[in-house]
Formats: C-alpha cells, sequence, structure tokens
C-alpha cells in the first residue's frame, strides 16, 4: 500500500533507480541532526506598511561533532549577517541557501569544535500574504503581522531547527510601533519606550520547551476580555470592533481550563493563557503554547444572534486548542507521521470537556454522527494508514486530514470504551508524566495504556494505526444465545474486493439491556461470540466502535421494529449510518435505507434526522439525476416527514438546543429536497427579518432559513447577503451570508457568486472555499468546474495552505467517468500543492458515485413508484 502524498512506495511500480531517487529527496530534507538547538533569543523589528520584519537572533546550540558547516531551515530570509566565537574569536560564516529543500548552511572558515556553539544571527524577511509564517492578517481599517508556523513555518519568520523533536526555550521581543501592542506565548516582563520616539520595545518572559512550530508573536491593537481560573489569567481577544463577542469562548476556557488540570492529574503548564481572533487565519484554529490563535468565526459568537451549531463550534475549537497545550505542546510526537498523536488526541478529548460544559447539547450523538462520516472516507477505495510517511513539507501538510483527526480520535475512543474510563485516564496521565516537555511515539502511548489497563491496548491500536481501512463486521443469526461475525475489510466502491488477509485485533461490544455492554475481543476472521440478554441484538453497543456491522435479516427486521425504544440515539446514528453505507456498498437495496429512515421519522434527536437528512441529500445529488425522480423524491419527503415538523409548533425561546437543530433539520429537509412551498415561504420570510433584525428570530432556524431562500432565491435576495457578507460586523452571519451565496441555482447568480469568489473582494481564507462550495452542488457544478477551467490564474491565486487541496477534493463530488477523466488530465497539468492524495481521493469517490448510481438508481425509482402507490 502507498502511503498517501509519499514518493517512496513499498511496492515499487517504476524503475528502481528512480524510485531510490524519489526516496532519497525526501528524506534530504530533514536537517542532519549534529546540531541541536537549546535556546533561542529572537528580537523582531516588523514594518507593517513596508510589510517586511528584521530580525536579530542567537541560537544556543550543542553540536555532537567538530563541524565547519551548520545546515537550518531558512525560506524567504534574507541573511545579513552570521557569526559565532570561538577559543575568543570572533567566525563569520557565509551562507548557501537551498529554497528546494528549505534549508541554510552556514559555512565557517575554520571547525567548530564539538560542544556549546552561540550562533548570531542579523536578517530580514516579508510579511507575506500566503497566511503563514509571518504574515499580514488586514481590516479595512488596518493591518496586523501575525503568525502561522504549523507545520514547518517557523522557518519563514526566522533561521531554525524546524523539526518537532528538536525543543528548546525561547525569549521573544518586539519593537513595535507606539500604539500598538504585542501578545506572546509566555507574559509580558517589560514594555519600554524605544528605541526611536514613536516605538516601543515588548518582551516576554522565556517559555519552557517546546517545538519551533508551537512559538507565536501578534502585533497590533488587540483589546481583550480577562477572566481566570485556577489561578491561571485567561484572555480573549480580538480587534476592537469585536472585543465583546470573545465573552463565550472565554467563559469556555474557564471551564475546560479546570477540567483539563482535573482529568490529567497535571496542572495547566504556562503562566497564562491568551485566545486571539485574526481576521485572516486559514485554520480554524492553532495551538500555540500559552497563545492560540482562531479563525474569527472559530472563537467569536453573539450569543443573541448565533446558532447552536455556532455556539457549539466554538466551544468544540476551543476545547481541542485547549486540550493541545497538554497534548502536543507540552508532549509532543517526535515527527510528523505520529501527528495523529496531536490532532487524534484532542479531537477524542474535545467531545469529553464540551459534555461536560454543556450536557444538554448531546455530544455522544454528535460524535457518533462524526464517526461516521470518518469511516466513509476511510473506506475509499485509497486510504491511508493514521502513521504515514511524511518528510516534505507537502506530504506533512497532506497528513491533517479525515484520518489524523477523526480516525486517530475514534480508535482512541472505542479503546477507552472498552477498558472503561478511569483506567483509560490514569493510562492518560501515566504518559504525559513519563514524557514532560519532550517527544513521544505512538508505542509510548499504547505501551502506558497496556501497563495500566492490563489489557491488549497496544496490540490493538497497532492493527488500526499501522493498517488502512475498517472492518465490516457480519453477524450471523443468533442462536443459542451465541451468534457467529465474520470481519473484512470494507469499501463503499461494491466492484472492490477486500484485501486477503485484512484484519483488527477488535473490541466489540454487544448491547445488554439497558445502558451495559459487553465487549469481547474479536481476532479473526471468523469468531464465535456470546450474546449477552438484550430485547434486540446490537453489535455496537454505545455506537462508538470503529467498524460497520450487518446484521442478518430476522435480527435486523426486529432491530427495525424496535430501533425507537431498544436503541440510544447514538446508537440510532450508527446503525443509520452502517445501513447507509451498506447501501452505496450495494449490500442492500435503497429501498432497505429509506424504510429505515421512515421508521425514525418521529425521532426527537437532531443528530439522528441529521444523519437520515445527509443520506437524503446524497440520494438528491447523486442517483435522482432526473427531474421526475427528484419530484418523486420530495413529493416521499414531504409525506414523510411533513407531520412531525407541523408537530413541533413554532419556535420559542424556552427551546432547548436539541429542540432547536431538530426544527432546524426539519425545516431544511422540507425546504431544499421537498420542495415545500409553505417552508419556502416561510424562509423567505425569516430571512428578511432576519437581515432587519437579527435577534428577532430564532438565530438555529434562521440558519437553515437562510439555505432554503438563498436556494429558491432572486437577485435581489442575493445582494442583500453579498452585501451582508461585506459590511456585518458579527464575523458569523459574514460567514453565513457569504456562503449561501453558493446556494443559488440561477445560472447568472452561480456566475456571480464565481466572479466574486476571486475578485480580490472574498479573504483568500474563503475565496476557494466558495468555488468548492460550487463544485460541490450538483447543481452547480458543471458551471463551476468551466468557470475554474477558464479562470485558472485567478482561482491559483486565492490558494493558500490548504484550500487548493480542499477545492481538488471538491471534486469528487462529480459522477461521472467522462468527468473524473477530465478532472485527472486537468489537474495532471495544474499542479496543487500538497493535494496529490485529495486527487486520489476525489477520483475515487467519482468512481464509487458512479458504481453507486449504476448498482441503485433502478432500485430508487421503482422504490419511489412503490412507495407513491402505497400512499395513494
Amino acid at each position: 500500500m502507498i502511503s498517501y502524498g509519499s514518493c517512496c512506495p513499498k511496492q515499487v511500480s517504476r524503475s528502481l533507480l528512480l524510485a531510490l531517487f524519489c526516496c532519497l529527496s525526501a528524506a534530504a530534507q530533514r536537517l542532519p541532526g549534529i546540531a541541536r538547538p537549546e535556546h533561542y533569543s529572537l528580537q523582531l523589528t516588523p514594518n507593517l506598511n513596508a510589510a517586511t520584519f528584521a530580525g536579530e537572533e542567537t541560537i544556543d546550540l550543542t553540536l555532537a561533532r567538530p563541524a565547519n558547516a551548520i545546515t537550518l531551515n531558512a525560506i524567504e530570509i534574507r541573511f545579513d549577517a552570521v557569526t559565532t566565537e570561538v577559543a575568543g574569536k570572533a567566525l563569520k560564516a557565509s551562507v548557501t541557501l537551498d529554497p528546494a529543500r528549505q534549508q541554510a548552511t552556514l559555512h565557517f572558515p575554520q571547525s567548530l569544535p564539538s560542544g556549546p556553539i552561540r550562533l548570531k544571527i542579523t536578517y530580514g524577511g516579508i510579511l507575506n500574504n500566503e497566511l503563514r509564517g509571518f504574515y499580514l492578517s488586514k481590516t479595512p481599517r488596518r493591518r496586523y503581522a501575525v503568525t502561522q508556523f504549523e507545520a514547518t513555518d517557523a522557518r519563514r519568520a526566522f533561521p531554525s531547527f524546524d523539526e518537532p523533536a528538536l525543543k528548546a526555550t525561547f525569549d521573544v521581543s518586539l519593537t513595535i510601533a507606539k500604539g500598538d501592542t504585542a501578545i506572546s506565548n509566555t507574559n509580558m516582563v517589560s514594555d519600554t519606550p524605544g528605541p526611536s520616539a514613536d516605538e516601543h520595545t515588548v518582551r516576554f518572559a522565556r517559555t519552557p520547551r517546546m517545538s519551533t512550530y508551537l512559538l507565536a508573536f501578534l502585533v497590533g491593537d488587540f483589546q481583550c476580555l480577562s477572566g481566570e481560573s485556577d489561578g491561571v489569567p485567561i484572555r480573549a481577544c480580538s480587534t476592537p470592533d469585536h472585543v465583546q463577542d470573545g465573552a463565550f469562548a472565554l467563559s469556555a476556557a474557564q471551564f475546560f481550563l479546570h477540567y483539563y488540570d482535573t482529568y490529567f492529574g497535571i496542572k495547566y503548564p504556562m503562566p497564562k493563557l491568551d485566545m486571539i481572533a485574526l481576521p485572516d487565519f486559514e485554520a480554524g484554529a492553532m495551538e500555540n503554547f500559552g497563545a492560540i490563535t482562531y479563525r474569527e468565526t472559530a472563537l467569536l459568537v453573539n450569543p443573541r444572534t448565533a446558532s447552536v451549531a455556532a455556539e457549539k463550534n466554538v466551544a468544540v475549537d476551543v476545547a481541542h486548542e485547549m486540550a493541545h497545550q497538554w497534548f502536543g505542546d507540552m508532549v509532543t510526537m517526535k515527527w510528523w507521521n505520529n501527528v495523529w498523536l496531536n490532532e487524534g488526541f484532542a479531537t477524542w478529548m474535545e467531545s469529553k470537556a464540551v459534555a461536560a460544559w454543556k450536557p444538554d447539547w448531546q455530544m455522544p450523538q454528535d460524535v457518533a454522527s462524526t464517526l461516521n462520516s470518518t469511516l466513509n472516507l476511510d473506506a475509499q477505495k485509497v486510504t491511508r494508514t493514521i502513521r504515514a510517511t511524511a518528510d516534505t513539507p507537502d506530504e506533512i501538510d497532506q497528513m491533517f486530514d479525515g484520518i489524523t483527526y477523526g480516525k486517530a480520535g475514534a480508535v482512541l475512543l472505542m479503546v477507552e470504551h472498552y477498558v472503561g474510563e478511569e483506567t483509560f485516564r490514569r493510562g492518560v496521565h501515566e504518559y504525559l508524566s513519563a514524557h514532560l516537555y519532550g517527544n513521544a511515539t505512538a508505542e509510548d502511548f499504547w505501551n502506558a495504556q497496556t501497563q495500566v489497563s492490563r489489557q491488549p491496548v497496544d496490540k490493538i491500536m497497532e492493527s488500526f494505526v499501522a493498517q488502512p481501512g475498517e472492518p465490516l463486521l457480519s453477524f450471523g443469526a443468533v442462536n443459542g444465545g451465541k451468534v457467529e461475525v465474520t470481519q473484512q475489510r470494507f469499501f463503499l466502491n461494491p466492484k472492490v474486493a477486500p484485501s486477503p488477509g485484512a484484519g483488527w485485533l477488535l473490541p466489540v461490544c454487544l448491547k445488554h439491556s439497558g445502558q451495559n455492554a459487553d465487549c469481547q475481543i474479536v481476532s479473526g476472521p471468523k469468531q464465535t461470540l456470546q450474546v449477552p440478554q438484550s430485547t434486540v441484538f446490537y453489535g455496537n453497543a454505545g455506537g462508538v466502535g470503529y467498524y460497520r456491522s450487518q446484521y442478518a435479516r430476522a435480527d435486523y427486521e426486529k432491530l427495525l421494529a424496535e430501533v425507537e425504544t431498544a436503541l440510544l440515539p447514538e446508537e440510532r446514528v450508527t446503525l443509520l449510518g452502517s445501513e447507509w453505507a451498506l447501501t452505496r456498498a450495494n449490500k442492500t437495496g435503497i429501498g432497505d435505507f429509506l424504510n429505515l429512515a421512515g421508521a425514525v421519522r418521529s425521532d426527537a434527536s437532531a443528530y439522528v434526522l441529521g444523519t437520515v437528512v445527509s443520506s437524503i441529500v446524497t440520494i438528491d445529488q447523486r442517483l435522482a439525476s432526473s427531474p421526475g425522480e427528484h419530484q418523486a423524491l420530495a413529493s416521499w419527503v414531504r409525506k414523510t416527514f411533513t407531520p412531525a415538523f407541523d408537530r413541533m409548533g413554532p419556535a420559542a425561546p424556552q427551546d432547548p438546543p436539541e429542540r432547536q437543530e431538530l426544527r432546524a433539520e426539519l425545516f431544511g429537509l422540507l425546504g431544499n429536497i421537498g420542495d415545500e412551498p409553505e417552508v419556502i415561504r416561510q424562509a423567505k420570510e425569516i430571512s428578511a427579518k432576519y437581515l432587519q433584525s437579527p435577534g428577532s428570530v430564532n438565530p438555529t432556524l434562521a440558519a437553515a432559513a437562510f439555505n432554503v431562500a438563498a436556494q429558491n432565491g432572486d437577485s435581489v435576495f442575493f445582494a442583500q447577503l453579498q452585501r451582508l457578507s461585506e459590511t456585518s460586523e458579527n464575523p458569523q452571519l459574514r460567514s453565513q451570508a457569504l456562503f449561501a451565496l453558493a446556494r443559488f441555482r440561477d445560472p447568472s447568480l452561480v456566475q456571480r457568486t464565481l466572479e466574486y469568489s476571486v475578485s480580490g473582494k472574498v479573504r483568500n481564507q474563503d475565496s476557494t472555499r466558495l468555488v468548492a462550495a460550487e463544485l460541490s452542488n450538483r447543481y452547480t457544478q458543471n458551471q463551476a468546474w468551466s468557470f475554474v477551467e477558464k479562470n485558472w490564474s485567478k482561482v491559483q491565486a486565492q490558494f493558500t495552505t490548504f484550500s487548493g487541496g480542499e477545492m481538488v477534493a471538491s471534486t469528487g463530488a462529480f459522477c461521472s467517468v467522462e468527468r473524473r477523466r477530465g478532472i485527472a488530465n486537468f489537474f495532471a497539468e495544474h499542479k496543487v500543492p500538497a493535494a496529490a492524495s485529495l486527487l486520489q481521493r476525489a477520483e475515487d469517490s467519482i468512481d464509487d458515485c458512479v458504481e453507486f448510481r449504476a448498482a441503485q438508481a433502478g432500485n430508487l425509482d421503482s422504490w419511489l413508484k412503490t412507495a407513491a402507490a402505497g400512499e395513494r
């Protein structure tokens, strides 16, 4: 199996010489390893008007052996002078640059002895517009200088040994304009005037040992709200016009810090915690040690106008990044192939913290819903292992995907469920305690868990970390208190045969009566399990197992009959996800899934209904290829789900969050797929009120109404949304209005959206994502693809580190062999950085859709006709 993004396959399919060259080239991007940094002292002077900065740096390092050259990382850096001192003699170095490897080599006129060396470097650089390194972030009023270093961009701000295992301490000082402030990882220790009359210099306390990618410094007129938790000062900061919108995130952070202190049994390791919202920021957020940076919509929220989903997203982002302060910052993976030790842990942990803070948000159901998406991603023809080759910056960037976050987090949750929460917590504590301020590997973690639990956690985790894909468990008929189960690798594409020899050491938890579970280990391709007493047989208690499951017909029929009473909501979410996946893989008919969807039409869980809705949207987008089929599907949707919507009645201020989201799910389904005239009328009315006074309508329902109204909207509504996206002072409303533009179906308005996306009026953190949204929609994708082909230079100019890859990935929404061929040919000529694996996934997704349509389109047509006849 070729690991994604790697040019070093285990099975060489090209000439040996070419493969060898490729592998050596990738390995050469790693530093030689003879120098180990101990401490950096950085003095930076940014010039925001000129978009440049000057730097003075000292690096205290240790040489493992004598050398007359030192290689470190640097890109887009101008070296002015490099010196060191040996035996009282100053030595000046010459510098050779290797931009392809993002390295600089310092050549000294004589050999440097092994042991401690101090380098002094003066240099300069640019404040770029690429949202990485030390870069410019802009508002209509002014500029800001901010940083984003993960994964390999600290080298754009200062010459450094920019690898995660090369931890060091940092002293940072910034000389900035008189009216500005600065924020960095630690607390400010001095603020002195000068050196010029219109400048002042801010110096920060020394950091603990940490990796270069976790350093941060930010300059501007930031303002903050302040709080504290467990004696730690916490601030939520932003540009001055949004500072009050940080109160919700600040409240969340205060809860989470105490929660994590208690859970980990290790106090928060920094003297303060700042959270800073940035106007231009590509990622959702970044866990810089003690100075977490966020996209504005990931931190700032006005509860009066924010949907439940918007509040939930902010809380989850805050919980995720704060978990990183322990997982990733204090204890860091040794290399990027184990980045799941950062992201998987934080993904697993975020839902625990949010569930403790807001129990009425039903986070276990949220987790089950996310698990379905992850399993679908991992069931493609080509996927990758959790731990995969990542040597070059492009390969490293491609590691930040649904496998690293979703699969790794899901496997951790499954293991926690198997060994028990308290046992797992003690294993986490032991792991962290053993590696404080150091680096660790996957083996370090699972060995700690194995020792504490005395269960085969190491073997379970290794089978998932080192093996791609996911299991399908096929349960035979329950007989005499026993059931036979077989496991094989599952693929969404029915034409892909399971690989021989694939198998996992898998904890399978069968449902007891009540909420208990009986967990047994499945270790081979076929095994007999003891069946616990239960009203129904269900093979994924709690809905946390990382596998799909299939049941004997009689057991499934009984499960279907009692699905609303015998299963927890999160178990219903997982059951729906498995049945939908089996339908896509042509292991069951689409009518069976739609019967199940009808059986849960009155479910009280927004996540159960949301799982149904996402599947029906896929049916409309990928199977109902003719207007007649869409109309038949819409008719079934109206007749099946309108009664549940009518029973909910109008939104009320006292509605709990789940009821608000359930109403919005039904509203969106009836308006977007059901074409229900009354819902469309209400959507336009609600949207008009929301535009006039956002606080006058329920914001969760308004978010759904925006999308329905846009899908059925005209040029007047389009202009209103476009103006709101440019002028609103509320970041959530700006984003909501912007992406609603991609919902319009009138070809003239689709064209306006596409042209607007590359006009320079949309921030480049959002521009390509707007194009991707048009490419993902069956009703607009052909027009969007034609636009991309004809305007490639404009589209490409908007790319940031990840957004180009996201646009490539969105082409996977197409569903024809001809389009697949055209996409592959286009991107073969128009390379997108860090997108090789995403392109392959997109091509696989198109193949999956073609097979899905061939297998199930006729079944859908027959089922809809039967359903219509039955209704008459």
